[in-house]
């Protein structure tokens, strides 16, 4: 994706966890982080407390969106799927995206993937890996509009 380039529907999902959301319900009110991970990556799993403390810290500014993105056959097991995002404390809506719907749609390649999204729904901010919270937290603060 590109910046500015609008949301994706949030279609097509294997099946959501924590409950479902739509587009239309996270556009219009605050902006939105949507995390694409792995039950298989490694460094998506040294970056959840991170990701939980973001979405805990900016509960009523941010939506917080995450998607799990098999990387192979290994990754399609849906109690697998639910047990790490239980063992993780993955509270927010998650998209199992086993066929890829979601991930084509973004133009994913990588996990862990952060995709910021301004109140409009537009992508504000991109990046990919397991290190640069820093960065992601002052994106999110910079479309939050919150001093730093």
């Amino acid at each position: 994706m590109k910046l500015r380039e609008k949301m994706p529907e949030l279609a097509g999902a294997t099946q959501w966890l924590n409950g479902e959301v739509t587009k239309e319900e996270l556009i219009g009110e605050k902006p939105t982080l949507i995390h694409f991970w792995s039950v298989s990556c490694h460094l998506c799993k040294e970056a959840m407390p991170e990701i939980n403390e973001l979405r805990d810290e900016y509960e009523d500014l941010l939506n917080v969106v995450s998607v799990h993105m098999p990387r192979s056959e290994d990754d399609l097991n849906l109690s697998v799927i639910e047990q790490m995002a239980l063992g993780h404390d993955i509270t927010q809506p998650t998209f199992v995206d086993s066929d890829h719907v979601l991930t084509e749609a973004f133009e994913n390649k990588y996990v862990p993937a952060y995709y910021v999204f301004d109140e409009e729904g537009k992508l504000r901010h991109f990046q990919a890996g397991g290190s640069g919270m820093k960065m992601l937290r002052k994106r999110i603060n910079r479309v939050l509009k919150i001093e730093q």
